[in-house]
């Protein structure tokens, strides 16, 4: 399937590329090789759009103990760290950095009511940057589960993104594994989770939105 959030880009990518290549073919008429690498080129271009924009489907059976990763990519930081805008006090940071060749649709890791939701306008560095958590685009998430553990996730824009959709209200019920964003072309997502959780990763390990437990409740 392919992602609500690619279709004007598809739509438009789609519409662009094509008036290139009829400009393409008439200025170039006498240059075949050049012709037919441009339209080899925007063949390749419009499959990675594709690629990008796709929406597997990844059901799962919710469980109250466990935390699944909120979004496909690479874990990129696992540390105790000072959460400034909503706990301000000490929890276990647990960063997900996606790259363009990631699926991109960004999944609730737990069951529960939204009690918070923020966006914030900000810069673009790398992603995987250790400031970009507090200087970059982001929009800040906060879950509290049944028994009361809140669980913040924050969807962070990287040097390519720049566009973070988010989904979440505030008094949203929500179910382990729905939809809760998504961010395009590269970016971040952190979880902070209570002192004491029990990580099921390791540093650099590839996980998966719905598929892969990061920790233990």
């Amino acid at each position: 399937m392919i992602h609500k959030e690619g279709y004007k880009i598809l739509g438009f990518g789609l519409i662009s590329l094509l008036i290139l290549n009829v400009a393409v073919n008439i200025i170039w008429v006498e240059h075949d090789l050049l012709r037919w690498a441009f339209i080899i080129g925007s063949i390749l271009l419009y499959v990675f759009f594709l690629f990008f924009f796709r929406y597997p489907e990844r059901n799962l059976e919710p469980d109250p103990g466990l935390i699944f990763a909120p979004a496909d990519g690479k874990v990129v930081v696992i540390e105790e760290t000072m959460e400034k805008e909503y706990f301000n006090d000490m929890r276990l940071q647990v960063s997900i950095f996606m790259s363009p060749f990631n699926m991109h649709s960004n999944r609730y890791p737990v069951s529960g009511r939204v009690k918070y939701v923020k966006y914030h306008s900000g810069s673009y560095m790398v992603a995987w940057h250790p400031k970009s958590s507090e200087l970059n685009e982001r929009s800040t998430i906060v879950v509290e589960t049944k028994d009361g553990t809140e669980i913040l996730i924050r969807q962070i824009a990287g040097a390519v993104a720049r566009r973070i959709v988010t989904y979440s209200k505030e008094n949203d019920v929500v179910m382990q594994g729905a939809e809760l964003g998504f961010i395009k072309f590269g970016s971040r997502v952190d979880v902070f989770l209570p002192l004491g959780t029990e990580v099921e990763v390791p540093i650099l390990q590839q996980v998966r939105a719905n598929k892969t437990i990061i920790a233990k409740i």
